[in-house]
């Protein structure tokens, strides 16, 4: 069974000159890293002793990011 999000989000395969195939990073670290971009760039909390919870949402918009693309 698959693991919802764990798909490769910049896969290389088979690049010229490469010894083996890039799997990338998952589509929920993308989309997660995505979320804490657009929560920073907004003026997200920064050095508040918070940031486990900053990583904690990024997550789960990206769960719920997952989980609405497989509708």
């Amino acid at each position: 069974m698959r693991r919802q999000g764990m798909d490769p989000a910049f896969p290389v395969i088979g690049a010229p000159g490469a010894n083996q195939d890039y799997p990338g990073m998952t589509l929920r670290d993308y989309f997660a890293a995505q979320a804490l971009n657009g929560l920073m760039a907004s003026g997200g909390p920064v050095n508040t002793g918070r940031e486990g919870n900053v990583a904690q949402w990024s997550y789960l918009m990206a769960d719920a990011m997952l989980k609405e693309r497989d509708k």
